[in-house]
């Protein structure tokens, strides 16, 4: 533990990739000495606003429409603890414990920007938490992400004062044990710290952060199969001529075609526009009109995977924009402003933006699994295939089914894609007493991202076996430097499937090795 690398959380500059590495145990995290000073003297301030009689909210005050009760001094750090066990009640399976520590990193990074009034104690407590393997059991169904992810969090506090449960290597215990075990004491939370734990975007931050990580990796992969493809099948390069998208020059159409232009460079198999002609003009028999033989325009699921990929790309950099902005913002309330000496009521909890590039999050991933499992079709139709056995099939056809069963997984699959890119976040319900009367869902739309990744990434991986069950046939001579380098590292782990196994295998195998291993992590210089 003591040899990983530690992020130092400042409250400013937290990253997707640093949220992911840190709940994966990757990372350890650190404090910021800067921040530290700041959070010091935003409590120091806290502390007098409360002493000369300020009301505020959630600190002398009840919580939602009763806000307008007062609390005694004698109360108020009860009526923190009242905050988080009558808020911890979500029910569901609980998130995975990687996505729990997420959840810790990103709401103490918000914290430590120091606005909102809690104490370093309450800091350090989260930071040994992460550092120790010790991951908040939060089960995922239950807040609306208005007034933050009040439900997910207040299971993360509940961890925190030592009640309920934590995951601990590989078990769920009971949080008294395991802080016990480790030499910790759970935290006595003082005035204003209940709220500050709970009252943040934390959790579907996290969950997204996971989603648009991973769906970066699908997008590299996509790039992958679609220059396989127009290998195989023996594309037209113009539709990846950088003039033609120099002059529909949207960023995400551009990248896509310098990529798979990239991984096919100096390729043989890929089909030259200007040498097709006299091709044609060969065939040419009498009679106003005859068919040619030959392709004069690739189906769009090759030639234009430029364009429908584009907005995908898109839509992964603005979600990663966003949800960084999220993780390093403070958005909870009320906030505390020592230099100006103001503590300022409004409503930074509200997970508007997150919830909404989870949902084009969803759209994007839906997106490509439709071109995905358009180009499988391609693969396994004998109609279709360009001279492909039928269902890429090995032995004997119709004593063996090759990859027909497969197509199944793609075909479901995608269709429950489609789905999940319906949105969430403009689905709002009134709730708390119509007190939350605009709610946007984001804890939903996240996990509903999460989910579509998940899936995409059995469509991908089906896409990648059936382009080497593809190339098996048609032959390697000829591919592309990129693509060349690609298959050669793919083909150590591939075996022609001969129906002698249970394809199941395969696909678990390869699963893994394409989401779950570095195994593509060489091919940087073509893939980004």
């Amino acid at each position: 533990m003591e040899s990983r690398t530690a992020v130092v959380l400042d409250g400013s500059s937290l990253t997707v990739g640093e949220i992911v590495s840190i709940g994966r145990g990757e990372r350890a995290v650190t404090l910021d000495p800067g921040a530290i000073e700041r959070c010091i003297a935003s409590r120091s301030f806290l502390e007098e606003e409360v002493a000369a009689g300020k009301v505020i909210y959630g600190v002398n005050t009840s919580f939602g429409p009763m806000c307008n009760k007062i609390i005694s001094d004698e109360e108020i750090e009860a009526l923190q603890v009242n905050l988080i066990r009558s808020h911890a009640a979500g029910l569901g399976d609980p998130l995975d414990p990687a996505v729990a520590t997420a959840v810790t990193a990103v709401r103490l990074n918000t914290l430590v920007k120091g606005y909102s009034g809690v104490r370093i104690e309450l800091l350090e407590a989260l930071a040994e938490m992460i550092n120790r393997g010790i991951a908040p059991y939060i089960p995922e169904n239950g807040s609306v992400g208005a007034s933050g992810d009040l439900t997910h969090l207040a299971h993360l506090a509940l961890g925190v004062i030592g009640e309920g449960q934590l995951f601990y290597k590989g078990r769920l215990r009971r949080a008294q044990e395991v802080l016990a075990e480790e030499g910790l004491t759970p935290v006595r939370l003082a005035f204003k710290e209940g709220l500050a734990m709970m009252n943040g975007t934390a959790a579907a931050t996290a969950i997204a952060a996971f989603a648009v990580h991973d769906a970066r990796r699908l997008l590299n992969l996509a790039c992958v199969t679609g220059a396989f493809g127009i290998e195989v099948f023996a594309g037209l390069d113009d539709a990846f001529d950088e003039d033609l998208h120099r002059v529909k020059p949207h960023r995400g159409q551009q990248h896509i075609a310098d990529t798979i232009r990239l991984l096919c460079r100096d390729s043989s198999n890929v089909t030259s526009r200007e040498g097709i002609h006299s091709l044609i003009r060969q065939e040419e028999t009498t009679g106003p009109v005859y068919e040619t033989s030959l392709t004069v325009q690739d189906v769009y699921s090759i030639r234009c995977t430029p364009q429908i990929l584009a907005p995908v790309v898109e839509a992964i950099d603005e979600a990663t924009r966003v949800l960084e902005v999220e993780a390093n913002s403070t958005n909870d309330n009320p906030l505390v402003f020592p230099e100006q000496r103001k503590v300022v009521h409004g409503g930074n909890f509200h997970g508007q933006s997150v919830g909404f590039v989870s949902d084009m999050l969803a759209i994007a991933v839906s997106t490509l699994c439709n071109l995905s499992e358009r180009r499988i079709a391609k693969y396994l139709d004998v109609k279709l295939n360009q001279g492909l056995p039928e269902f890429l099939i090995a032995g004997t056809v119709g004593l063996t089914m090759g990859f027909m069963g497969s197509q199944y997984l793609a075909t479901s699959t995608t269709a429950e894609n489609r789905q999940l890119a319906n949105p969430v976040s403009t689905l709002t319900i009134s709730t708390n007493a119509a007190n939350q009367d605009v709610v946007p869902m984001s804890p939903v739309a996240a996990r509903k991202a999460l989910r579509a990744v998940e899936n995409a990434k059995h469509i991908l991986t089906l896409e990648v076996l059936v382009a080497m069950q593809a190339l098996s046939f048609r032959g390697i001579d000829g591919l592309g430097t990129g693509t060349g380098q690609v298959h050669a590292v793919l083909d150590e782990h591939f075996e022609q499937y001969d129906n002698n196994r249970v394809l199941h295998d395969d696909l678990v195998r390869f699963r893994s090795l394409l989401f779950s291993s570095n195994l593509l992590d060489d091919l940087s210089g073509y893939l980004n």
